[in-house]
């Protein structure tokens, strides 16, 4: 049956494909008495057997695409599945309780997996509880027959599906085979919809509804523009959203001849057009697209792409690969911002009601448990800053307190290496993240001690509104234009004006096509954005000028008593 689903438009783009569920099935079972023993342990042989095939298929492909070190964690649940001790446990007690196979790998499984998690002062043995319980889930499912969704493996062209997809999840798409995705829930500041963004894959969130309408091979037309899915489209309007699509495609190669240009205002005011980027693997989208610079590197996909925390070598040769990639042009680094929804296997992060007010980015690595950790990434940025033009960010600072600390770590750590005889870089700024209002409010004091400000709006405009930007229910309070905001940016700016430094904003505001001409009038000197954003936002500056812009700013400043008013105004302004 044809049906229109409407959710946040988060990725430009049409698509239409099948659609690839991505969604955890059920794996409940009841409790058998059998005769047959002898059928129950053929069954748990065939389901070990379809299991390792499937895991050495992942394996290869893990090692072609991300590398060897990576796909190590495929080993170790290989050597699960192959323990003769466990699995000769599992067949006794099939003989011995006369019970179905399900239940016996249930039993046997859970006591492996309670006494390694018990060993909580053997980080060794606890991974060995989590590789125990991820084979133990790919069993039961071959068991009960039921397929395990895998992104990883797609291959051919879908629409994922998801209640919601974890930036690990959105990480393993192949944007050669994956079309588009849809979501139940999310915003358009979500990490799954940035990395769609980053991917140049449409995506649509905040459905509500997507994994109940929609059941594997339906077929979906997907426009990430305006946000609508068309559930099993008739043949017509899947002929309408190509057309869209290609309309679309044409446009993006008007934008492309933009590549080579200088970012300039129609009255000759100079902008830096900047890429948000996660890996070295999304260097070449920054050159496709463009940008003369990189505002933001998420270095904590660093730490989320690994099986354990990257050595200070593996993060030395992943900033390297950076900076040399980028020449002479700015590279602006993000210090590690794990916590709230970034989490990693190996750190276990005390449970909190709220983990987005709580104990996450620089908070963490100014503790106890994160000293080690975060003076290993600052080594790493220091040996790396000699290949090419580096400035380090901190994240989540709310006082001046929080900064002079990291600082000193930076200072001391910078120290030990010029002792040791290792070259660094005298050139290298050091600035903060403004995305807690507190430090918006105070740039003042900031600015005389930091080198830049970059605005983080994501969770700025979150900590404001008080709304959870992850929150489909509250998403009409993510409001970029919202004078309360718009009087926080302009602070902040007009605060590393007066101290002669420079602000940058590294937030999707950065890229919204409505917020630049307002931030270009408030005198924003760096937009970074997602690489697919920069030549669109490089034509709209070309036809504006900065002095129309300053007038449209002002007003919205002082004028304006709501959101609404503020996005009429600059309608009535960008013609």
């Amino acid at each position: 049956m044809v049906e229109l689903l409407k959710g946040i438009a988060a990725s430009d783009g049409v698509a239409v494909a099948k659609a690839y569920l991505l969604v955890q099935p059920d794996l409940s079972f009841k409790q058998n008495t059998v005769e047959d023993t002898a059928a129950e342990e053929k069954r748990l042989d065939n389901a070990l057997a379809a299991s390792s095939a499937e895991l050495e298929k992942i394996r290869d492909k893990a090692a072609k695409s991300l590398g060897e070190e990576e796909a190590q964690v495929f080993d170790a649940h290989l050597m699960v599945l192959s323990d003769p001790e466990m699995i000769g446990q599992i067949k006794q007690h099939i003989q011995d309780n006369k019970v179905n196979a399900e239940s016996s790998l249930k039993e046997v499984t859970d006591m492996y997996i309670g006494m390694f998690e018990a060993m909580d002062d053997n980080a060794y043995m606890q991974e060995r509880a989590a590789d125990i319980r991820d084979v133990t889930k790919r069993i039961l499912a071959h068991l009960l027959g039921v397929t395990l969704p895998d992104p990883s493996m797609i291959d051919e062209e879908v629409i994922v599906v998801a209640h919601d997809l974890t930036p690990s999840d959105t990480a393993q798409l192949d944007k050669n085979f994956v079309k588009a995705f849809v979501t139940d829930i999310g915003g358009r500041t979500s990490h799954s919809a940035i990395m769609a963004r980053s991917l140049e894959i449409p995506a649509i969130v905040g459905t509500k509804e997507i994994t109940a309408k929609v059941k594997e091979g339906d077929v979906l037309a997907v426009n990430g523009i305006i946000g609508e899915t068309i559930v099993n489209p008739t043949d017509d309007q899947a002929a309408e959203y190509k057309k869209a699509g290609e309309a679309y495609a044409a446009q993006k190669a008007e934008w492309e001849k933009l590549k080579n240009a200088e970012t300039v205002t129609a009255d000759g005011k100079h902008f830096e057009l900047a890429a948000n980027i996660g890996t070295p693997k999304d260097l070449e989208g920054v050159h496709n697209n463009g940008a003369e610079a990189i505002g933001l590197y998420r270095t904590e996909f660093l730490y989320m792409d690994s099986p354990d925390f990257p050595t200070e070598d593996d993060q030395f040769e992943a900033y390297k690969a950076v900076l040399e990639g980028m020449g002479d042009k700015p590279v602006v680094v993000r210090t590690m911002d794990i916590g709230g929804d970034k989490e990693l296997p190996y750190l276990t992060l005390p449970h909190e009601m709220n983990p987005f007010l709580g104990y996450r980015a620089l908070r963490i690595s100014l503790s106890e448990l994160g000293d080690d950790m975060f003076r290993t990434q600052l080594r790493a940025l220091l040996r790396a800053s000699v290949h090419g033009n580096l400035r380090i960010m901190f994240p989540m600072v709310a006082t001046l307190k929080e900064f002079r600390a990291a600082k000193k770590m930076y200072e001391e750590e910078k120290e030990k290496l010029v002792k040791e005889g290792v070259k660094v870089s005298d050139t290298i700024q050091v600035g903060i993240m403004i995305e807690i209002p507190a430090a918006a409010v105070l740039a003042d004091k900031f600015a005389k001690e930091v080198d830049f400000f970059s605005v983080g709006t994501n969770d700025l405009i979150q900590y404001t509104m008080a709304a959870d930007r992850m929150n489909e229910r509250v998403s009409y309070l993510y409001q970029p234009y919202n004078p309360s905001i718009l009087r926080l940016i302009k602070n902040v700016i007009d605060a590393a004006h007066a101290e002669g430094k420079w602000a940058g904003m590294c937030g999707e505001m950065a890229g919204d096509q409505t917020a630049v001409p307002l931030l270009m009038g408030m005198g924003l000197d760096e937009f970074s954005m997602s690489a697919t954003s920069i030549l669109r936002t490089r034509s709209l500056m070309k036809r504006l000028t900065t002095t129309k812009m300053a007038e449209l700013a002002d007003k919205a400043l002082k004028e304006c008593d709501t959101m609404e008013e503020v996005q009429a105004l600059v309608e009535e302004y960008v013609k």
